[in-house]
């Protein structure tokens, strides 16, 4: 089981860093880098993208985000807040602000004879959005990278701290996603490099047309920054769970430090080079839908780990089928989403309920079946008395802190670890 959550999570954050990737190459593109006479200098910012964060993680390792993470948030608050309180003054306000944004989005899409958006959800769609909220919150841990960051925290006070002051980061991310209605008012025009409409320039064209060159860098920098930081922390953490998880355990169980700390270094690359293969492969107008591509897939872990921790109920076996039968439900059924404009597979992240008309978050309704299949097949598992195996795990497990012999042993004997290796807590 540790190994397919394993996978899952290595896998899983790739289209995640994709999304990273692809906001970068946003900014580098608004700023004038390449262009549309040839195929490499047409993808120039994607690769610049792609080099930026390979050389950012490969040299510092995790100490590179923790360092600049104060910074990124910093810029973020400033770029956001004087954004909203300026742009809706220079453009009649609020008021005047949503009803540009109500008649854009109700205007007919002529290539799909539907509204070009949403701009009130009716009541037919509540649940995709509940669904939808519901299963990123409960994907989100699930995802290495958040684990590792726990991990490499000093003590859980520093985890309480920042939990604490997280709504204030979705609140800007909040005000962020007005931009795109303050776009709409101000008739910004998102032009890619061949010509073509990308809707993923909008907010960093909003700043530089509308803001003097000194603010505009300054937004521009703190969206780049946004992307680099969660990015790094992703790939850093993908590459220690292969090597802890996968190398350690299955090719190499004598490896020192040293050998796990340049085996996650390319790991690191790997994992990058992945996310970029997503970003080619995939439709980048609806890049979003690479991040909820990993959800669905992380999503499927969540029986296994989390449940882990309270119960020992579930048969090993049967959570196992689970997690097959939620990542292959969850990957077919997001493939058949099609995107109306452009006809491509993985169009979207919602899909009616097999049965019904009811349309939900695909994660929710895989994570379902999941947890259905572990749970019959654990009570089958029962009733033929099939060993369940031996749990091995202690309660001095479940308690690191900065203080406890265990960690003090661990930094005293793991300090040469070089950066980018794995987190000094196992």
């Amino acid at each position: 089981m540790s190994l397919s959550v394993a996978v899952t999570g290595i896998v899983a954050t790739m289209p995640y860093i994709a999304l990273q990737l692809v906001g970068i190459k946003a900014v580098l593109t608004v700023l004038g880098l390449g262009s549309s006479e040839n195929v490499l200098l047409t993808d120039l910012p994607l690769i610049l993208a792609f080099v930026v964060l390979a050389a950012y993680t490969y040299t510092s390792g995790l100490r590179a985000p923790a360092m600049i993470a104060v910074v990124k948030d910093l810029l973020i608050y400033l770029s956001v807040i004087v954004a909203v309180i300026y742009l809706p003054i220079k453009f009649g306000g609020w008021d005047s602000i949503f009803g540009a944004a109500e008649a854009k989005l109700g205007t007919v899409n002529q290539a799909t004879g539907k509204p070009a958006g949403v701009f009130i959800p009716a009541e037919a769609n509540y649940s995709a959005y509940w669904s939808l909220a519901l299963g990123s919150a409960m994907a989100l841990f699930m995802y290495p990278h958040s684990v590792t960051a726990v991990l490499a925290s000093k003590a859980r006070n520093t985890i309480r701290r920042n939990a604490a002051i997280l709504p204030l980061y979705s609140l800007m991310l909040g005000f962020l996603a007005l931009l795109g209605f303050v776009a709409i008012q101000a008739g910004t025009k998102p032009i890619d490099l061949d010509g073509s409409v990308n809707p993923q320039l909008v907010v960093p064209q909003l700043f530089l047309d509308h803001f003097p060159a000194w603010f505009a860098g300054i937004a521009l920098a703190a969206i780049a920054i946004g992307a680099l930081v969660p990015a790094a922390i992703m790939s850093i953490a993908a590459a220690n769970m292969f090597t802890r998880n996968i190398y350690r355990d299955f090719i190499r169980p004598d490896a020192d430090p040293k050998t796990e700390a340049k085996v996650s270094k390319i790991v690191s690359l790997v994992v990058k080079v992945g996310a970029l293969i997503f970003v080619i492969a995939m439709d980048q107008s609806t890049a979003i839908n690479m991040q909820l591509l990993g959800g669905i897939w992380i999503l499927q872990t969540f029986p296994a780990v989390v449940a882990g921790l309270y119960t020992r109920w579930f048969d090993r076996w049967a959570l196992l089928t689970g997690w097959a039968a939620g990542i292959i439900f969850g990957t077919i059924s997001a493939y058949n989403v099609i995107n109306p404009v452009t006809h491509a597979h993985f169009g979207g992240s919602v899909a009616p309920i097999p049965g019904t008309n009811f349309s939900v978050y695909i994660a929710v309704s895989a994570f379902a079946l999941n947890l259905i299949v572990a749970a019959v097949l654990t009570v089958v598992m029962r009733a033929l008395k099939i060993p369940t195996g031996a749990d091995t795990t202690r309660p001095s497990d479940y308690a690191a802190d900065e203080t406890d012999p265990k960690v003090v042993e661990i930094e005293r004997t793991q300090k040469f670890v070089e950066p980018g290796g794995p987190s000094p807590v196992p």
